[in-house]
């Protein structure tokens, strides 16, 4: 038996959806189902068109975030379904420090002609309304489109952005964007299902990179997009089928595993997030620290408002630019210096080292907080960061 999604916790619900009905002898987990087709008559035919595997993991992410979900073979392959589904010319607009695959995608599109796209600092509310209502209104609206999502224009957010970890008011900005004739989009990969839920912010669309949070592992590339909207739905499964951007069945299975602990992760690995942030505030090799659970950040009164937690990012600036910050990356031993986010481990890098990151301060680490013991971490990131500061105290 399934639980009652409006009424059950985040927590209760990350466990128990996606399973089999709990019949005498029936197993407690869904099967690992290694088939690529299935004997004619039944619900399934051909496993680039659905998986029983797939079905447990969408159930879970679709309960969490109050919709219905597809899985896709990775963040990438979820974020270029839901622009694929644009008519052309598609027009958007976009986070200016959003994921940098996101913009790389907008721009190839752009310069092949398939749509138009502008920057904006989600922060900023009026701003960003602004932009959109000038997007809105550019002539070249899609011929025979009205209607069709993305037709009048999509608002692209991320809330916290990658890597600046800004805060975007998700309910103002989707309530304004529909009054323009604008569809919302938010990647929530950076907040989870169990820190904020966008469609019930009015989003239209939600993208996940599950590679991270959600499975939590670092083992496995897969992505999800959840909607209410039926007719999205049926546009990006077709999406999926025709690019075959489906997931593989061991990769769906294992990011339901690790998804049954996503509120244990998540909260651990928050409550460590906001202890380092606050003391790496204080530390003399620092000179700027990203993290919306700081009073200090301009986002703070926003992201209590809409989230359940801060987060598992941190972001701090050192001094002395690239250099300094790749010695402080040497220096560590416990904390791992890998790209990605989400895992049980603790990872961190440069952020400016990656093509498209250019406006990203150079000395800017990016650190992704696991669930080791917080005095473990704070005692390997201070003896690095004294190391190439010289204020070992």
């Amino acid at each position: 038996m399934q639980p009652a999604e409006s009424r059950t916790s985040p927590a209760t619900l990350a466990v128990h959806l996606g399973r089999p009905p709990g019949e005498p002898g029936s197993p407690v987990n869904p099967a690992l189902v290694l088939s690529s087709t299935f004997h004619q008559g039944g619900s399934h035919a051909y496993s680039r068109d659905g998986n029983p595997t797939w079905e447990g993991f969408e159930a879970l992410v679709g309960g969490l975030e109050g919709g219905r979900c597809l899985t896709f073979a990775s963040g990438m392959a979820a974020i270029s379904a839901v622009v694929e589904t644009l008519p052309v010319p598609g027009r958007v607009v976009v986070a200016a420090d959003a994921y940098s695959g996101t913009r790389r995608l907008l721009a190839d599109l752009s310069q092949r002609g398939r749509l138009r796209f502008r920057t904006v600092d989600v922060a900023a509310t009026d701003e960003v309304l602004a932009v959109c209502s000038e997007v809105a209104q550019t002539p070249g609206r899609p011929s025979g489109a009205e209607g069709t999502f993305g037709a009048g224009g999509l608002l692209w957010l991320e809330s916290p952005t990658n890597p600046l970890l800004a805060i975007a008011d998700v309910e103002a900005l989707s309530a304004g964007a529909h009054g323009l004739g604008m569809d919302v989009v938010v990647d929530n990969t950076f907040a989870s299902p169990v820190g904020q839920q966008p469609l019930r912010m009015g989003a239209d669309v939600v993208v996940h990179s599950a590679t991270k949070i959600l499975s939590g592992h670092s083992d496995v590339l897969i992505g999800a997009v959840v909607t209410r909207r039926d007719e999205v739905l049926s546009q990006l499964a077709t999406r999926r089928s025709l690019h075959g951007a489906t997931p593989g069945a061991l990769e769906s299975w294992l990011a339901l595993r690790g998804a049954r602990t996503l509120q244990l992760r998540q909260s651990r690995s928050a409550m460590s997030a906001g202890l380092l942030a606050r003391r790496l505030v204080e530390h003399p090799a620092v000179v700027k620290v990203y993290y919306p659970g700081l009073e200090t950040h301009p986002g703070h009164a926003r992201a209590r408002r809409q989230m359940s937690d801060f987060g598992i990012m941190v972001s701090f600036e050192v001094p002395g630019g690239a250099e300094a910050a790749d010695r402080v990356c040497d220096a560590l031993s416990l904390v791992c210096v890998a790209t990605s986010l989400g895992g049980v481990e603790s990872l961190i890098e440069r952020r400016g080292r990656w093509a498209g990151e250019e406006a990203i301060p150079a000395g800017l680490l990016r650190m992704s907080v696991g669930i080791e013991d917080p005095e473990d971490l704070w005692s390997d990131l201070s003896q690095a960061l004294d190391a190439v500061s010289g204020s070992a105290r």
